[in-house]
């Protein structure tokens, strides 16, 4: 077995990394105020000897057609990507960039004590303890065991701690466009220690059924966008039966019962209640596999509707896709990013393997706009964030960490 030359030094850390992710809980850094947290970020980078340096991300990024808009946008101007590098000697290797996301969700109103980051025992408990502020320990941890075995890797390591994630990706989208590039990208997200080249797509839709209104005494007369409205979610039922029947057999995702969903999420329709609905929005979401691209599902979702022999749904629908489209990617299960963070894991004692992840993240803007390879990983489990349960385990924090610093030393090479 090879030797495992950075977990003794992971271990030493155990408490320190877990009172770290407690104050960066603290922080508050749900949209809008992800700032606060990049200055505390950037003296951890510093201390770990890498060169710093802020990306003040421009408001013509809303212009780019990857861009999510929010439900209420805020200007970017004091909440910065925050990247570092530890700049390689040379020799063989390739560049990688670690990726994270410092922006969390809110808090439900109930939970007095969100931003504690209480610990008890091996747990972290907290909003973003798992999304992604543990990611983010995981990161500063991996640093601090090649900086204490005297690693010098070959090629450049970069670490990105963006913004806006929750919203879409807006950060990541920045980073991409005018920041570093690298031969290999690392998103850090809830994984359960499992290896992701692949994750679903979700795109959110609105669907507006118009109808008639009159007075109920004349109802005869009206149509009712309420009861239409029926019709147009039988359609949309019979839709994902497609998606699943189209993203079946996929490699990367059987052992998932409904890799692909579509969702009905909110629905407000009417005025009065002795008026005929004159209108019903339906906004819901479609999670769907690489074996699809987002274009094609709203092309697909359009012409399912249409399908129907309600002549006037037909006429009296508008379909539209104003807030979250995230596109599926796939890189294949045996490219060398994955194979090295497999042996990574290996070296590590890490229990994982190669499979698909069944949520969205920013991985699918490095593969798609920034054309560089990427997977995801990291510790905790996706079933923790965005709940009232968030928590992460410090035993996983490090494991993660250990087998992210071999796969390091394995991609970037070593002096």
């Amino acid at each position: 077995m090879a030797t495992r030359r950075f977990h003794a030094s992971l271990e030493r850390q155990r408490d320190e990394l877990a009172l770290l992710l407690s104050r960066l809980i603290q922080i508050d850094t749900t949209h809008g105020k992800e700032g606060a947290i990049q200055g505390a970020l950037r003296a951890e980078l510093d201390a770990l000897q890498l060169e710093t340096r802020f990306q003040e991300i421009d408001e013509s990024l809303r212009a780019d057609p990857d861009y999510t808009a929010p439900d209420v946008p805020i200007p970017f101007q004091g909440r910065p990507n925050l990247f570092g590098i530890r700049h390689g000697c040379g020799g063989p290797g390739k560049s990688l960039i670690l990726n994270s996301h410092v922006d969390v969700v809110p808090a439900a109103a109930d939970w007095q004590d969100a931003f504690s980051g209480r610990i008890a025992g091996d747990v972290v408990h907290g909003r973003g303890a798992v999304d992604c502020k543990g990611q983010i320990v995981t990161i500063l941890a991996a640093l601090r065991a090649l900086n204490d075995a005297g690693v010098k890797l070959a090629q450049d390591l970069i670490v990105e701690f963006v913004v806006e994630e929750e919203v879409g990706g807006n950060g990541a989208l920045a980073a991409i466009l005018d920041g570093p590039r690298a031969d290999g990208v690392i998103v850090l997200e809830a994984t359960q220690l499992l290896i992701h080249p692949a994750n679903r797509g979700a795109v959110w839709f609105r669907a507006t059924v118009e109808g008639k209104s009159v007075h109920m005494g004349r109802i005869r007369e009206g149509v009712n966008a309420i009861e239409k409205s029926y019709e147009l979610i039988r359609l949309l039922r019979a839709y994902e039966q497609k998606l699943i029947a189209d993203c079946a057999g996929h490699p990367l995702f059987q052992e998932f019962a409904c890799p692909a969903q579509v969702n009905i999420g909110t629905m407000r329709a009417g005025d009065w209640p002795s008026a005929v609905a004159g209108f019903a929005v339906i906004e819901g979401g479609v999670g769907f596999l690489p074996n699809k691209r987002m274009e094609d599902v709203k092309r697909e979702l359009h012409a399912a509707i249409l399908q129907t022999e309600d002549e006037w749904l037909r006429t009296h629908f508008q379909l539209e896709f104003p807030k979250l489209h995230n596109d599926a990617y796939e890189i294949p299960a045996d490219h060398p990013l994955p194979l090295a963070m497999q042996n990574g894991c290996q070296t590590a004692g890490v229990d994982s393997r190669i499979t698909g992840f069944i949520v969205s993240c920013d991985a699918r803007l490095f593969w798609h706009r920034g054309k560089m390879p990427v997977i995801v990983f990291g510790p905790g489990s996706i079933s923790d964030a965005h709940s009232t349960h968030e928590q992460i385990k410090i035993s996983d924090v490090i494991a993660a960490a250990e087998a992210l610093a071999e796969t390091i030393v394995r991609w970037c090479g070593e002096r």
